[in-house]
């Protein structure tokens, strides 16, 4: 087992647990946040040393042979990146607020996309769906995706907005001289089949969250002048 200098700067931590035991490394805090959130790509830019510890304050180093069995590799990139974006990046009280905040957007934003007012079909605005979550008192676990945490949400509001998941059938057609620009667009939803016609046009039957239906449409509409023939079942 290594040992390494303690002769160093404060440091800052990612960890993880897995199997009793727990592996750290090195982190800048803030590029560590923005790594796990997919806004830098470059690990290199977040960790300070290449090391993996099973504890860092003591520069204990993790033998190669518990880093084989625990994460069938002893690649440190591999390792890193797995810590950072499974694991848990120790923070400071601001950066915990801005995680706090950041995680709060990113539900909002889900549940603005996919959801509508089941009382009304209408989409749900953002404000609304906030005052929501404050006055049911929900609480998310930071560490863990707001993808896993959403359909528990959902449960929580519902108490006090009337809310459901639907997703709009669509079949749209779109003039051969918008095609080519639209392509990426349309294909950013899931699209169910897909035809060109004998003029040319582009027949597309897709499927989009109930909450981005409007702001899709107007999208199309602005795109080819209101060209564009969209049927909703």
């Amino acid at each position: 087992m290594g040992i390494i200098s303690q002769d160093k700067v404060k440091l800052n931590l990612a960890r993880i647990k897995k199997f009793g035991k727990t592996f750290e490394i090195s982190v800048d805090p803030d590029k560590a946040l923005q790594y796990k959130n997919n806004q830098i790509t470059d690990l290199r830019e977040v960790v300070q040393a290449d090391n993996i510890f099973l504890d860092a304050k003591k520069g204990e180093i993790a033998p190669e042979s518990e880093l084989q069995q625990v994460f069938k590799t002893t690649e440190f990139e591999k390792i890193a990146d797995l810590i950072i974006k499974e694991g848990e990046i120790q923070l400071t009280s601001e950066h915990r607020s801005q995680e706090r905040e950041q995680k709060l957007k990113q539900l909002i934003e889900l549940i603005r996309k996919q959801a509508v007012d089941s009382k009304t079909g209408l989409p749900i605005p953002a404000t609304r769906i906030e005052a929501a979550l404050e006055e049911t008192k929900v609480q998310l676990d930071y560490n863990k995706p707001v993808e896993d945490q959403f359909a528990d949400v959902l449960s929580k509001i519902r108490v006090v907005l009337p809310i459901k998941i639907e997703q709009k059938k669509m079949t749209i057609t779109i003039p051969s001289t918008f095609s080519g620009k639209m392509y990426g667009i349309v294909h950013q939803h899931k699209v169910l089949k897909e035809d060109w016609l004998g003029n040319g046009d582009w027949k597309v039957v897709c499927e989009v969250p109930a909450g981005l239906a409007q702001e899709f449409i107007d999208k199309l509409n602005s795109i080819t002048s209101g060209q564009v023939v969209v049927e909703i079942k």
